[in-house]
């Protein structure tokens, strides 16, 4: 317990941190991988194509390199920023290709005949996506989506290796002071698993509230 309590200050900030990384990069991975499905669902072959290579090339990288690429691969072309608006591209963009597919395996679950239908009255390709298949769509990828930010928000970690607060990071400080290692990482992990259960909880009540659980 004096773990925590002689560090609270350096707990807070590291799990604030954490928070602040998952909220960022969720948001922009979930607007990415809206727009991406969308492409890979679109009646135009070069946006398939993209939304295809961006979930190809993601999917299949790791995320440690990415985070290279990003922290210190676009300042090399002029691209400077904080180091935690650069963590956030780099989970944000990864993560966006899981949801994604996981968009794109619910519109599939969406009968053929709905598009059809709504084609047939005259909407338009971003009518049908986002009046009638996505809504319909929405209840079969609330799990998925939500299994995927819980990943996002432990992924979050790598960013400590990058001079970024965050919540694993805050053992190297207690390290060098003389802590138990061992206490350091059981308030770091009940910090995380604050917050995967939040995530949790929030994608429970959408469940709950779009009719999909029992």
């Amino acid at each position: 317990m004096n773990v925590l309590t002689d560090n609270f200050t350096a707990y807070r900030e590291g799990f604030l941190g954490t928070v602040e990384l998952t909220v960022y990069s969720s948001l922009l991975a979930l607007v990415l991988g809206f727009v991406t499905a969308s492409f890979r669902v679109a009646p135009i072959g070069s946006l398939r194509v993209f939304g295809t290579v961006w979930v190809t090339v993601l999917r299949n990288t790791p995320l440690t390199l990415l985070f290279f690429a990003v922290l210190l691969g676009l300042p090399r072309f002029g691209l400077v920023l904080p180091f935690k608006v650069f963590a956030v591209l780099a989970l944000g963009c990864y993560t966006s290709a899981f949801i994604c597919e996981a968009l794109r395996s619910g519109i599939n679950t969406v009968p053929k005949g709905q598009g059809e239908a709504a084609r047939s009255l005259g909407m338009t390709f971003g009518q049908t996506l986002s009046l009638v298949v996505l809504p319909q769509a929405f209840r079969s990828v609330i799990p998925p989506i939500g299994s995927t930010l819980i990943a996002l928000a432990k992924n979050s970690a790598i960013a400590g290796a990058f001079s970024v607060t965050e919540l694993l990071g805050t053992y190297k400080t207690l390290n060098e002071l003389g802590y138990n290692i061992v206490w350091t990482f059981v308030w770091i992990a009940l910090g995380y698993l604050v917050i995967t259960l939040a995530i949790s909880a929030l994608f429970h009540v959408l469940e709950r509230t779009s009719g999909i659980a029992r």
